[in-house]
């Protein structure tokens, strides 16, 4: 395949690969490539997202088929449901539709190849510069990075299109034009075909000069992310979700923004926009130790309480009129997520588990009058975030027995000690 596009070596030993498949002239050039490069990686699959928003949707996928098969590449096609009323355009909801099927279909280990090239890269870098994007968003595309339960790798991001276009007509390779392309009111569209042109009858390398400064910021990225990484060593409070907020404000107050957003990303949920880190900035961080104060968005929240900041998705409490007996022989699964176990007995006697109602008193180890459980709590430095889905173990009478195993009372303190058990409480994970 002489005058091919240049391919960037992958890092470390050949991988086994699975190629998002579109059969546009992009990803149809990278599968003649890698299929013909075996060197390249470990094993070659294709999976192709059929996403049902054009009439000719069906015939796109036979084509994938087609090509695949005369290549001897197996292919895995995948329906997906795109969103009409996301709020995120019609564009962004079919890209997060078909990333969520890359991601559900990757495998250990695999590396998801994307046939993004530097045309691609130059559009990004412009839409993101349209959004005012600081430094990260200016990066643009990487071409190599961890991704999911694997890597993702973007072999052709130095390639122009046109190289592209020569190759396959060089090479007589027949591939889809998906008609929704020259729709200019979508604004990669309207990127490609108007605006982008009109700079290069100016500045013929244009596109490269945008794409050089992608690379740029995605060095500059990298040094930062480095003492990211740091700071965030620094001002970690023990829990993955937690961080010491008195820490945290003696950073700097852009090393605080990049910060809070690594850390939101480590955790899992969804990107920190800027109205959180403002309302970090003012609200959380200058609030009394004891307010509440939170900020939420999409389906996580930020709540500050003493000296924490924590981190995780929004969970309704345990509902009040939820209770049920309980004997311990198995694990008792709660609502809205969380564990019950108890590890090395079986309850006599079943208790009862239930939701805080309020007013409730128990008797701690080496007391002899009970408190309240309000107070315990407090005194034992047990978080709202974890109040709110903390299970309560009640005997026959109603005496309290436990709150989760935070708060054990004296009763079943002895008890277990007599019998070498252990009552375990597992909190829903990314719990707020």
């Amino acid at each position: 395949m002489s005058g091919a596009p240049p391919l960037i070596p992958q890092p470390g030993e050949p991988r086994p690969v699975l190629l998002g498949f579109s059969g546009g002239l992009d990803s149809t050039v990278l599968l003649h490539l890698l299929a013909a490069s075996p060197s390249l990686h470990g094993g070659l699959r294709a999976l192709h997202v059929h996403h049902g928003l054009q009439a000719a949707a069906d015939a796109w996928q036979a084509h994938c088929e087609g090509e695949c098969a005369r290549l001897g590449i197996p292919l895995q096609g995948v329906r997906v449901q795109v969103p009409r009323n996301a709020g995120t355009g019609p564009e962004a909801a079919a890209r997060a539709a078909r990333h969520a099927a890359f991601h559900a279909a990757l495998r250990e280990g695999e590396v998801l190849a994307l046939a993004h090239h530097a045309d691609d890269q130059a559009e990004t870098f412009l839409l993101r510069a349209l959004r005012a994007s600081g430094p990260d968003g200016l990066a643009a595309m990487q071409a190599w990075r961890a991704h999911g339960r694997g890597w993702l790798w973007r072999p052709l991001l130095d390639a122009p299109r046109d190289a592209l276009l020569a190759w396959a007509r060089g090479e007589a390779l027949d591939w889809i034009e998906d008609p929704s392309n020259a729709d200019d009111t979508l604004d990669r569209n309207y990127l490609r075909a108007r605006v982008l042109p009109l700079l290069r009858e100016r500045w013929p390398h244009a596109g490269a000069a945008f794409a050089r400064s992608a690379a740029l910021a995605a060095e500059a990225v990298g040094l930062l992310e480095a003492e990211d990484a740091r700071a965030l060593d620094s001002v970690r409070a023990g829990a993955a979700d937690e961080l010491d907020a008195r820490a945290l404000q003696v950073l700097p107050r852009a090393r605080r923004a990049r910060v809070l957003r690594r850390w939101i990303h480590a955790l899992g949920l969804p990107p920190l926009p800027a109205s959180g880190v403002a309302s970090v900035e003012s609200d959380l961080l200058q609030a009394a130790p004891d307010s509440g104060a939170t900020y939420a968005w999409a389906d996580a929240c930020l709540q500050r309480w003493r000296d924490l900041l924590h981190a995780g998705r929004q969970r309704e409490p345990l509902p009040r009129d939820w209770r049920t007996t309980w004997d311990g022989r198995t694990p008792l699964a709660l609502p809205g997520g969380g564990v019950l176990r108890l590890e090395g007995a079986v309850f006599e006697h079943p208790v009862t588990v239930h939701a805080r109602q309020g007013g409730e008193r128990i008797t701690l180890p080496g007391r002899r009058h009970s408190h309240a459980l309000k107070h315990v709590l407090q005194e034992r430095a047990v978080p709202p975030w974890e109040r709110a889905q903390l299970p309560l173990l009640s005997d026959a009478e109603g005496a309290v027995l436990a709150a989760g195993d935070r708060i054990v009372s004296a009763a079943l303190a002895a008890w277990l000690e007599a019998r070498g058990a252990r009552l375990a409480w597992t909190r829903p994970a990314g719990n707020v």
